[in-house]
């Protein structure tokens, strides 16, 4: 991948996700921290412990930024899979992810895998979307269709609100999750680069047809094998009857 021409240019699909992402990043820079303390300090969020936004039944999956997913694979590999939103399949049935996500622990709630008892336990040492939460800052569209930023996650939900935050600890909240979303984005755009470039590389296609067909009979039971996007390459995993295995042992 070292040898290609940087200013090649990528396949439709790469070029307008990339556009949309580098749009996105430019949005999210030009937001005012200041603005988003304002909103926390407004807000007043306490946790109550409850634990539902460590649920995938309220929260879905989380994307592990690459220094997440290392700290948990040198503690507990099998905490992780691929995340399982997969953006592309090409002409050979291959799937490709941007990154890794938590394992649930199998319950009716899909509980996260370092769930005890309503308590994490990893803590110390939790991902940063974890540490962040419910703060966050990015453009999504409402129930009408209107994109607009969102900037608290579950408001009403769970928790506890109208509790006194200083404006030191609103910004000092505000500057981390602006932080926290800019990781995102700029992984995200060298997920889609690098993508977009073996593609190229491997005269591969993104095959809608094939897939919706490849989901459809994963969802049967047949094995589907996902390229994640890890530390700037991919580590290939094979998906079957709903759990995830490395296909090579990385490393």
């Amino acid at each position: 991948m070292a040898g290609m021409d940087q200013g090649t240019r990528l396949p439709p699909p790469f070029q307008s996700l990339l556009a949309s992402r580098y749009g996105e990043l430019a949005a999210l820079r030009a937001y005012p921290s200041s603005h988003l303390a304002t909103i926390i300090a407004d807000v007043g969020f306490h946790c109550d412990c409850c634990a539902r936004c460590c649920t995938r039944e309220f929260n879905g999956h989380v994307l592990l930024l690459d220094e997440d997913a290392m700290r948990i694979r040198a503690c507990e590999p099998e905490a992780l899979e691929p995340v399982p939103l997969l953006d592309f399949c090409d002409q050979h049935g291959t799937y490709y992810a941007p990154g890794y996500t938590i394992r649930s622990r199998g319950d009716p709630e899909g509980s996260c895998h370092f769930l005890k008892d309503r308590r994490c336990r990893i803590y110390e040492k939790r991902p940063a979307v974890c540490r962040v939460y419910p703060y966050m800052i990015h453009q999504e569209p409402d129930e009408n269709g209107n994109v607009d930023w969102r900037q608290i996650s579950g408001l009403d939900q769970h928790g506890e609100y109208n509790t006194t935050i200083s404006g030191e600890d609103a910004l000092l909240n505000a500057l981390e999750t602006k932080t926290f979303e800019e990781a995102v984005l700029v992984h995200e755009i060298a997920y889609l680069e690098y993508t977009g470039r073996y593609f190229l590389e491997h005269s591969l296609r993104h095959v809608r047809k094939r897939y919706d067909d490849g989901l459809r009979l994963s969802l049967a039971g047949a094995k589907i094998e996902v390229m994640v996007y890890f530390q700037g390459t991919f580590e290939r995993w094979v998906i079957k009857a709903g759990t995830a295995a490395p296909k090579t042992i990385p490393g």
